[in-house]
């Protein structure tokens, strides 16, 4: 039993190091205002992303409209080498388009280094707001 309490403690840390936090923020930029319930299709706001994973050689962001999280808006998947801006319109996806008021919608970021997750973050915003 001794021996359990530090090899579950250095699992803990072990776990702990494989993914890193960073940070994304965003604008919803110029997209056409959409409440009808019917979603077009319209490039990706401009990112912030902060402190992204050493070694991280993509990144993958997915849209959820956490009122409706079963509609899939999707994302995109791009080659990222450091932190910095991303543009707008860097892939589609499927606009935020509430039916009835406004709604809160995540983006979340999962950073990559080759097939390997390092490291995960997400934003929230209404829309509309």
């Amino acid at each position: 039993m001794k021996y359990v309490l530090p090899v579950l403690a250095a699992l803990a840390l072990q776990t702990g190091a494989a993914q890193a936090e960073f940070s994304i923020s965003f604008a919803w930029g110029d997209i056409p205002r959409c409440t009808s319930g019917r979603p077009g299709t319209v490039p990706s706001p401009a990112f912030a992303i902060r402190d992204l994973p050493a070694g991280t050689t993509s990144v993958e962001f997915r849209l959820r409209d956490i009122n409706v999280p079963t509609f899939n808006h999707g994302g995109g998947k791009l080659k990222v080498s450091r932190a910095g801006q991303l543009p707008a319109g860097a892939f589609k996806y499927k606009s935020p388009c509430p039916p009835n008021g406004a709604h809160v919608y995540e983006w979340t970021a999962t950073a990559r280094a080759g097939n390997k997750v390092v490291g995960k973050a997400s934003a929230r915003r209404n829309y509309p707001e």
